[in-house]
Formats: structure tokens, sequence, C-alpha cells
């Protein structure tokens, strides 16, 4: 890849992002402040206008009374010590701060969690909260049509999102969903359920596409409704009984000896929220199957050669997890090669769920969407940036359209509090499969039908009590910012193209330092997310070189014994690990960085490098012409050649 370019100075300032935030200065604070005031007093109206012939149950000498005054006396007191408390918090509003995947949040969003925040409206279903349950689904359908999902509620094979406490629980959910959906066909064939056109063996039915899975669910249903009310009972407790999730893992593969218990199928780079997912499903952890990767990014023809075993064996998987914008090094998995790999599986019998892990990456979708949601091409989005997005990023988020759920979190590059992740699924259908009561028997295509359902959101989530301030968050932003690259876009687009500003300041960087350090971007940046490899000239040991990055690490973390603003920059930190590199990406960085590579233990030795999470928008300030991330490599390579200079006395 050629170096990237620096960043035109003279480009004019985004407006839309100067009305979007906060701001690092606090520049907007007369905007939020007036529409908190407007709204807590609109929130107020609306209690006494309730029933306004009830009289006022608080006297108004109330406030004069003692208790009362001793009370508010306390209360200020506590709040007073927590304000004071929580000015040692991270300043993720800074464009100093490039550590992990925080930055300042969205003023619609900020807004309206805590206009909603007073009626406290509790998601778990409509009698608890009649406006943000809809806000939820809606939510959900916005995502979905920023992923090219089928975003209609009229069409049968809608897709369905819902908020959940982060990417780990929705991460959760896509296991439950595709196990569910793996196991139920095998249910119908064992219990012989009539007039369905059931596969000839369990290991048929237990390899069904997602799409034919839920044909069969639909005809069932369709055969269901029109029993008698006796029929159909017998017949949805004689299926009921043998569902996975009615006898259990070890009772559903004692029933069925020939079947395995499933794989899933990740690269190395996932988050660890996947080893959780199955031992908290009790599938365990063995079943969990890591993939090489190249350049950090799932290897495919590791992928092709585990299915071809899996096809062989008659193992079953489960799931194959791509990674969209890792949260180490931000790469993107080739989604595409994912489900080209799939369609060659299926002609061995072996099929299963592509889920797309895009908790930091998700939102880097709407660059690729029209205003009309139709796809945009390379050379569309390609116009406002010097190297993204390569041929195989586009590839990867073109093919987003054909998967069957992702995980996006909001949180994240969504720019809203936490915590607000997100589950989206291609066809809604799926979900009756995970209700806690029998909800398959109720079925419809009609609009109202898709919001009724889903009304009682609780018998579908693995949550039950769950906010209604952080939907409407997301739903209220995503409707100021609708998700595509002319609205929503703005953001990331700053980012990325200041990623590829990073990136040309790290290739000077090394050139104006290579007297004290060897600097190396390990992989060149497929979204906002860069990494810095730094090794002291003449060194050759991966300890010392750690040392090294430990220290400058140290000026770079967040120190609650000091103050603030004795910090010039934030940063984070993570690892190379020689067994994820495999051998030649191991050669090729570790050699760069002068580093010795005869004695490398690749299960042991790791590589510590800077992270760098280029997600706020103002890195850039044109207002006054600052660019955060020059002044970043300045103070770098001030800290370094102290380090150097003090390394050299002791030496």
């Amino acid at each position: 890849m050629s170096p990237a370019q620096p960043f035109n100075h003279d480009e004019p300032r985004d407006h839309t992002l100067d009305a979007c935030f906060l701001g690092p200065y606090g520049e907007n604070d007369a905007l939020l402040e007036k529409m908190m005031v407007e709204f807590l007093r609109d929130h107020v109206y609306w209690r006494r206008n309730f029933h306004p012939e009830d009289p006022p149950a608080i006297g108004t000498g109330a406030a004069h009374h003692p208790d009362y005054l001793a009370f508010e006396s306390r209360m200020r007191r506590e709040l007073h010590q927590l304000s004071a408390a929580l000015k040692k918090s991270v300043p993720f509003h800074s464009p100093r701060y490039i550590g992990h995947m925080a930055s300042d949040l969205l003023l619609p969003g900020l807004a309206a969690q805590m206009l909603t925040l007073p009626y406290n409206p509790n998601n778990v279903s409509e009698d608890a909260a009649p406006v943000t349950v809809d806000m939820e689904v809606q939510a959900g359908l916005q995502l979905a049509r920023m992923l090219g999902y089928p975003h209609d509620p009229a069409q049968d094979g809608c897709a369905f999102g819902h908020l959940t406490s982060g990417g780990t629980l929705a991460n959760y959910q896509a296991l439950r969903l595709a196990l569910a959906l793996k196991a139920f066909p095998v249910a119908l064939r064992t219990a012989q359920a009539p007039e369905l056109e059931l596969p000839k063996d369990d290991w048929s039915a237990f390899n069904l596409s997602q799409s034919a899975s839920i044909g069969l669910l639909t005809a069932w249903q369709s055969w269901l409704a029109v029993q008698t009310s006796d029929e159909r009972s017998r017949w949805l407790q004689r299926v009921e009984r043998e569902r996975i999730e009615q006898r259990g893992l070890v009772g559903f593969f004692a029933a069925h000896p020939t079947l395995k218990v499933p794989l899933v199928l990740a690269p190395v780079t996932a988050h660890y929220s996947w080893s959780k997912g199955l031992k908290l499903l009790g599938l365990g952890r063995d079943q969990l199957e890591l993939l090489p990767t190249e350049g950090m990014r799932l290897d495919p023809s590791a992928l092709h050669a585990t299915l071809e075993r899996c096809a062989r064996e008659q193992q079953a998987v489960l799931m194959c997890v791509a990674v969209l914008g890792g949260t180490e090094y931000g790469t993107i998995d080739p989604i595409d090669q994912v489900l080209a790999a799939r369609e060659v599986s299926r002609e061995r019998g072996v099929d299963f769920a592509v889920h797309i892990d895009a908790a930091w990456g998700g939102y880097l979708a709407t660059l690729f969407r029209n205003e009309d949601g139709s796809l945009r091409s390379r050379e569309e989005v390609g116009a406002d940036y010097t190297q993204f997005p390569t041929p195989a990023v586009h590839a990867a988020f073109a093919a987003l359209a054909a998967t069957d759920s992702v995980t996006v979190d909001p949180h994240k590059l969504g720019y809203l509090p936490y915590g607000s992740g997100a589950f989206i699924c291609r066809d809604h259908r799926a979900m009756a499969l995970l209700a806690e009561r029998a909800d398959y028997v109720f079925h419809g295509g009609t609009p109202k039908d898709y919001l009724a359902r889903y009304r009682s959101l609780g018998q579908f989530i693995p949550e039950g009590s769950k906010s209604g301030a952080a939907a409407a968050a997301v739903y209220v932003t995503h409707k100021v910012l609708p998700l595509d690259h002319a609205h929503f876009g703005h953001l990331p687009r700053a980012t990325v193209r200041a990623a590829e500003t990073f990136h040309a300041g790290a290739q000077r960087f090394a050139l104006e330092l290579a007297d004290c350090v060897q600097a190396l971007v390990p992989f060149a940046p497929d979204s906002n997310l860069v990494c810095l490899a730094l090794n002291l000239r003449g060194n050759t040991s991966i300890a010392v070189a750690n040392a090294f990055v430990r220290e400058l690490h140290d000026v770079l973390r967040c120190d609650p014994r000091q103050p603030l603003q004795t910090k010039e920059f934030f940063g984070s930190v993570t690892t190379l690990r020689p067994d994820m590199l495999g051998p030649a990406q191991t050669t090729r960085i570790f050699n760069a960085l002068g580093l010795d590579t005869s004695s490398i233990d690749p299960d042991e030795d790791r590589l510590m490098i800077l992270r760098h999470t280029l997600m706020n928008p103002f890195l850039i300030d044109h207002e006054n012409g600052i660019n955060y991330m020059d002044k970043y490599f300045e103070f770098l390579g001030r800290r370094i050649r102290v380090l150097r200079g003090s390394t050299n006395n002791q030496s």
C-alpha cells in the first residue's frame, strides 16, 4: 500500500459537526442547557396536567421545614462530592484523548436520554413503556436499513433488531437464535409434524440453511393456524417436548446420538465475549475454534480447510463469526469470502449461520449507504479519502446484506451513552423460537402485527427490565442524523480521514526519529483505529522493546493519582502475538523493528504496541488551525528522545 497523504488543513470546516456535540470546550453549553430546561419544564407540566383536580401532595411550606432543609443539604453535599470526584474521569470529549473506543456524546442522544429519564420507561413491554418500546423496535429497523437488511415491516421477511446493554449481550443473542434455528427442524422431524416436507435424517435437519429452517417454521405456523384448539395444543406440546430449549443440550444430543455439539468458528482476533457466550449457553469453550488470520483479518483458506474437515468428520458448525472492525486493530474481515465459503460448504452438507460482530465498525456502514438505502460504489465512497475503502473493505460492507445477524454498538461509533448495544437479525420470523411462550402460534405480515408482536419485547430478549431512555437516545439520534453517508456519515467520514492523516503522520514520524527508534504501523488501517509498533534502534530484545513501550504508555494512560491536566495526551496499548500473526507476518513486523525472532515462543512472547482510536471529530481543529495528531507525534517524539537519553545514560 502506498503511503497515506496528509490531510488538507485548508479544507473548510464541516459545520454539521459543530452542532452535534457539547464540544471539547463546552462550546454548545447554552444549547444543551436551553433544551434541558425546556423539557424539564415540559415534564413538570405533564405531571401537573395528568389530573389537575388532584391537589399538590407536597405542601408549599415543606421547603422551609428543618427536615426538608437537612435532606437538601445532605443531597447537595453528596452531589457536590460526586461532581468533584468525576473531575478525575477520563476526558473522552477531548481531541487529546485517542485511547479506547470512547469520545464525546451526540447532543440529540444525550438530550433524548436525559429528557426521557424522569419518565423512567421500562422497555420490557408496552405496559411499562408504551412509547419507548416502539422506539426500540424502530431503532432496530433503522439499523437494519443501514446494514442492507429488509426493513419494511410489511414484508414477511423483514429484519428485526433490539437494544442490549452492549455488544457482548448482542453476541449471546446471536448464539441463542442460531442454536434455536439449527435445532428446530430436528425437533419437528422427531415429533413427526404432519404435512411438512421434513429432512430425511437428523444430519440433514441439523444442516438446513437458516432460510429453509424459517420456511419450515412458517409452514408449521400455517398448519397450526387452521387446526382446532385441542389439536393445536396437542401438536404444540408434542413438538415443544423435542426442542433443544426444552430438553437442554444434554437431553437433546442424547436423543440424537448421530449429532455432535456444533462448533463456532471465529478468527483469533474475535472478542472474548464469544468464549464467555459459549460457556454461558453450556456449549463449552472447546466448541469455539479460532481460525488463523492474514494481516489480522480472517484467512479464507483456513476457513475453507476447517469446513472441509467438518464435512469429512460430520462435525456440525453452528456459526461462523466475522469481525467488522476488530477492537484491537480495527481490521475488517472478508465477509464476502466467508459467505462464499458457506456456499461451498453447503454442497458438502454443512450449513451454518454467518454472524458479523460489528460492535466497533457497524456505523461505518453509513459511509456505504445512499439516502435511499442503496449501496454506494467504491468509487463514490473513495472520492472523500486517500485510500479508503480498499476493494476488500468495500466488498466486506457490500456483503453485509447477505449475512444472518449483526452486532452493532451505538455506544461506540454511534457516539451515544453507555450501555447501548444492538442485535439485528435479517428475518424477524426466526425470533419466534426465542419467545418464552409459544409465540410462533401467532403470525402475520402486516405492519400492525409486526409492531404489536414486539411490544412484549421482554419475552424475546435475554434481559428483563431495560432502559427506555437508552432506546429514546438511539431512535432520536437516528432521526436527527439518518444512517446514510449524507447525514450520520459526516461523523465516520471525519474519523476515517483522521486515520489517514494519522497514518501519514506515523510514516513521517518514523523517518524523523529514525536515529532513535524503528517505528512501524503494523497493519494499514481498515477503519479509524491505527496501531504503532516501536523499538529503540539497536535493540533486538522483545523484553526491552516492551519495557520501552510500557514506559511510553505510563505517560499516556489515565492516572487518578495525578491531575488530568498533567497529561498531554491519552492513549492505549495492545499486543501482537506471534501465534495470532502467523510466521510470515511475525517475521515481517519483527524484522522491520530490528527484533530477534530466532528464540520467539509463539505461545508466550508478545510485542506491546501503542493503539490509537481516532473517533473524536475535532482531531483537526479548522477553527484554530490545530492538528492534534501532529501535536501528538511531536509529544511522542519528545518523550522518546528523553527515554532514549535515559537508556543511553544507564548503559
